[in-house]
């Protein structure tokens, strides 16, 4: 693997503009990426699809998915005075959204810099300090000071997608990633560099990845991709939240540096138990750290997929610490264990192996 390039492509898609239904530009980045060594096509909802180069037809199916999208803004309406009134894409804490810089596409194709605001404190009730503003209370201020202004000379229109202004860095000496979107882009990038890793490689199975849109606002991209794909077993991946700040150390299941989450159960999905203890036991064989949860909440791909006559699913997630707001930290040895444990389970894996899922 080599790490100065894994970086740059994690770079480049922690960067990029992708709310849901906006995910032109990861979906490029994810292609230029990946075509060397597969089959590349896309439809129209931005799914893409890689069919590994070796692939022959004859053989059991694995789907790999990532979901493409990010969490953000749009725009609602216009207000008289240039301020623009939005609406949450995705899930969001409200304590976490005012105060911090986004990007606003115009009609143009332009990223127009904006801030979150909300009323200052100075022109608030006493009451009103101590309550969390309502979504419908906050505005993106792009410095218009008209509606005129705001749509003529920014040329912002209603629907128009917005993200987070944060630019991706990398702490060299501690291993660390910070950056937006990490969900899922770093699950992206994990299943980017499982293709490359496998390139040349003897396999038993075809392998098939999909990267696939709209997740966060109820997996709709992956309900078009397992029917395309029709899968035999998949392995999804997730940049999962990160619990190493918030819970007791008995508690801590998706901690930082400790290795990719292998989850039993959350709200959407049971794994198939045999299935994911065929990855943890090969995980132990090869030393490959690893983490296990049982989670109350989330959801993910794999949640549909596996309903597509009832293909053995597991999901494999990096940490990520802070999942859901403009900032995440995600540690590069954790992608590396993601890439290595789910390389060498494709290459275990044949029909004789999944006939017994």
């Amino acid at each position: 693997m080599d790490k100065k390039k894994s970086i740059q492509l994690i770079e480049r898609l922690s960067n990029a503009h992708g709310i849901s239904g906006f995910e032109d530009e990861v979906a490029g980045i994810f292609t230029d990426a990946v075509k060397p060594f597969s089959s590349v096509e896309e439809d129209h909802m931005r799914n893409v699809y890689a069919a590994r180069n070796g692939n022959n037809g004859a053989r059991p199916v694995v789907q790999l998915d990532a979901h493409s999208d990010e969490v953000g803004f749009m725009v609602q309406a216009v207000k008289p005075n240039g301020m623009l009134r939005f609406v949450t894409v995705g899930g969001w804490v409200r304590a976490n959204i005012p105060a911090h810089k986004v990007r606003v596409r115009n009609r143009d194709g332009q990223y127009i810099s904006g801030i979150i605001a909300s009323t200052p404190p100075h022109f608030m009730t006493a009451e009103e300090r101590k309550r969390l503003p309502e979504v419908s209370e906050m505005v993106i201020d792009v410095g218009a000071t008209s509606a005129e202004e705001a749509v003529r000379d920014f040329k912002i229109d209603i629907g128009a997608p917005v993200v987070p202004d944060v630019t991706f860095e990398y702490n060299e000496a501690k291993g660390l990633m910070l950056g937006k979107a990490f969900d899922n882009r770093i699950g992206t990038a994990v299943m980017a560099e499982v293709l490359k890793e496998l390139d040349g490689s003897d396999l038993d199975i075809d392998v098939v990845a999909s990267l696939s849109a709209q997740e966060e606002v109820g997996e709709r991209g992956a309900q078009v991709a397992m029917k395309k794909i029709n899968a035999d077993v998949s392995i999804v991946f997730e940049g999962a939240p990160a619990d190493d700040t918030v819970m007791p150390e008995y508690m801590i299941q998706t901690g930082l540096k400790r290795g990719p989450m292998l989850r039993h159960f959350d709200s959407s999905i049971i794994v198939n138990p045999r299935f994911q203890k065929f990855c943890l036991d090969l995980a132990s064989e090869k030393r490959i750290p690893t983490q296990q949860s049982v989670r109350s909440g989330g959801g993910n791909d794999g949640a549909v997929i596996n309903l597509y006559h009832g293909a053995p699913t597991v999901v494999i997630s990096v940490p990520v610490r802070y999942a859901h707001t403009s900032y995440c930290f995600v540690a590069y040895e954790d992608f590396v264990s993601a890439v290595k444990l789910t390389v060498d389970v494709l290459k275990k894996l044949n029909a004789d192996v999944i006939e017994r899922f």
